[in-house]
């Protein structure tokens, strides 16, 4: 005897989630253009750091061409790319008109013992932070030898090293970006597919179609199979973004910064699918109590705000607060990953806060089974918390 081995079906609501939202022109272009955003931004990025910044300077005599050759050397200098050059003129106002001839970008002019740097129309941070470093290195340097010493004894005993107890000092810009991208990412799909759960729900018990539905699959399932579908379409765009940023990275021969961000990103996307899991359930409900559209506006600020909080948590949280986020249920979606960016976190407190985020998803969704099973099929206005738990199954 031979039995048929039927497919679950939340298993068929959720591959009609997807099939759906792969043919949503809509979905598909702003995929496309995210990822096109992306890849530029990398690129730029990568280009704009290469390019470097050249500066001409006007000069009247070898104390300036002397100045200049410092700053040039130091804008060379550990792979820098800011080169100077001196050009030099007869006299003060010989610079100043090669300046308004737009022949060199400002003037390095010394009158009366005072050093007076003159550009047109403005002076680039680049071009006056460099000629002063290289200013104060040459005044240091004449004013050793009138003195019969040298710099290197006047500065001696004068240097700072700086460490972190925790974290690296040279990854802390980069954790910082980092940081920001993964709040960002986070926010924009628990948004964008929280909200189309909600919108899904919403249609389908306007459209009378839920009804319809429950006559050949539970209500549970239904629910379970529009979670597991746009949390699917929501780890693949996350997953789409990710891979475009890495290969744009390898094309430009920057992937070697990024790392020490590796597992980070990889963990972002273990506590992201924990969060996600999360709100998509409350998504769930709300869809299911609201009977217009505008219910959907007025009854998702809760979820909106625990999803700002989270936002905020990512990007300013510093300390022991960051480490008390890192252990909440959605706000660790963020939280855990920053922390890691920012130093070294002990592999069980990555795994509590995971446990802890999934006991929740687990804990809400079947609280959201409740909701959902109860409010779905009544109609007749927008329902709260408090009177679906009132109504019967």
């Amino acid at each position: 005897m031979s039995t048929e081995r039927s497919t679950a079906p939340w298993a068929i609501v959720t591959l009609r989630e997807v099939m759906v939202k792969a043919r949503d022109r809509s979905y598909l272009i702003s995929t496309l253009v995210t990822l096109l955003i992306i890849v530029g931004t990398v690129l730029f990025n990568a280009f704009m750091s290469s390019r470097g910044e050249e500066y001409t300077v006007a000069v009247t005599g070898t104390e300036g061409q002397s100045v200049v050759a410092l700053a040039d050397e130091a804008g060379q200098a550990d792979g820098g790319n800011t080169a100077f050059e001196a050009v030099t003129a007869d006299s003060p106002d010989a610079a100043l008109q090669l300046v308004r001839e737009d022949e060199a970008d400002a003037a390095l002019v010394r009158e009366d013992g005072t050093w007076t740097l003159t550009g047109l129309t403005e002076i680039g941070n680049g071009l006056q932070g460099g000629l002063a470093e290289a200013l104060r290195s040459y005044a240091l340097e004449s004013n050793a030898a009138a003195a019969g010493t040298t710099s290197a004894e006047l500065l001696a005993g004068s240097e700072l090293e700086s460490q972190l107890l925790e974290g690296s000092a040279e990854n802390q810009l980069l954790a910082t970006i980092v940081g920001f991208v993964f709040a960002f990412l986070f926010y924009m799909a628990a948004i964008v597919f929280g909200m189309a759960i909600a919108t899904s729900v919403l249609e389908e018990k306007q459209n009378r179609v839920v009804e319809i539905l429950a006559t050949a699959i539970p209500i549970r399932q239904l629910l379970y199979g529009k979670v597991a579908g746009n949390t699917i379409l929501a780890m693949v765009q996350l997953a789409l973004y990710a891979g475009a940023a890495l290969l744009a990275l390898n094309l430009t021969g920057t992937a070697e910064t990024v790392g020490a961000i590796v597992p980070a990103s990889g963990w972002f996307l273990v506590f992201f699918l924990a969060g996600f899991l999360i709100l998509a359930s409350a998504w769930a409900m709300i869809g299911s109590m609201a009977s217009r559209s505008e219910d959907l506006n007025n009854s998702s600020a809760p979820v909106l705000t625990v999803i700002i909080v989270a936002l905020f948590a990512g990007l300013f949280a510093k300390g022991q607060l960051l480490v008390a986020a890192s252990f909440v249920p959605v706000v660790s979606s963020v939280a855990m990953p920053v922390r890691m960016l920012n130093g070294d976190v002990p592999l069980w407190q990555t795994l509590v806060s995971l446990v802890i985020a999934l006991a929740a998803a687990y804990g809400l969704l079947r609280f959201g089974e409740r909701i959902y099973r109860r409010a779905v099929m009544q109609s007749g206005g927008s329902l709260t918390l408090r009177k679906a738990m009132k109504l019967e199954q």
